[in-house]
């Protein structure tokens, strides 16, 4: 898959990124569509054109150093791809990195930076939403993932179709505790979202 002349994916399955980022201290989960794959237990729902990799801003050079090696490339906003420089330290509003085997290949991880205070993960998009590290993943076949809650509301910023699907499959998956902590995180971030009126 391409992705507007940015070069090929060829994202690493769930599995493969967890035995490639193995060795890494830091903290990581899987996010994305596939996070809502694992929390639905349903991994043949839709294709994924890339795979996210979630983890705090503060711990980047623990996981450049378990990539080490790779070919990495930072976002900067709108969206052009520059190399991400040894020794440099990304702060917002980069927070997305390209991660490949060597510069000819295709692209495998993409990394998602995420802000954090102490012990309390922040939305990057309003950070009045906060929440718990402990609370914002877990853990299923020995790999980490995004809360789907968390997930979602990602999600819900310009909801996409195949975002508008992740919400269908797991709206019948979600208990009371995770619906509230979505439907008040939108409540604050983003009350005019059309989501509300089905969480």
């Amino acid at each position: 898959m391409s992705d507007d002349g940015l070069g090929a994916w060829d994202p690493l399955a769930p599995a493969a990124a967890g035995a490639l980022l193995e060795s890494c201290p830091a903290p990581w989960w899987i996010a994305g569509g596939y996070a809502i794959d694992a929390f639905v237990s349903r991994f043949d729902r839709r294709s994924h054109g890339d795979i996210d990799v979630g983890l705090l801003a503060r711990d980047q050079d623990a996981i450049r150093e378990a990539l080490t090696g790779w070919d990495l490339h930072c976002v900067d906003p709108p969206g052009e791809l520059r190399p991400w420089h040894p020794g440099e330290v990304l702060e917002e509003p980069i927070h997305d990195v390209w991660a490949r085997e060597h510069s000819e290949g295709p692209w495998r991880l993409q990394l998602v930076l995420n802000p954090a205070e102490q012990d309390d993960w922040i939305y990057r998009r309003d950070p009045r939403v906060r929440r718990s590290l402990e609370q914002i993943t877990w853990r299923s076949a020995g790999i980490r993932y995004l809360a789907a809650e968390v997930q979602l509301l990602f999600k819900s910023k310009a909801a996409r179709p195949k975002d508008d699907r992740d919400l269908a499959d797991s709206l019948p998956h979600l208990g009371d505790p995770q619906r509230t902590w979505l439907r008040r995180s939108l409540e604050l971030s983003d009350p005019g979202n059309p989501w509300l009126a089905v969480i």
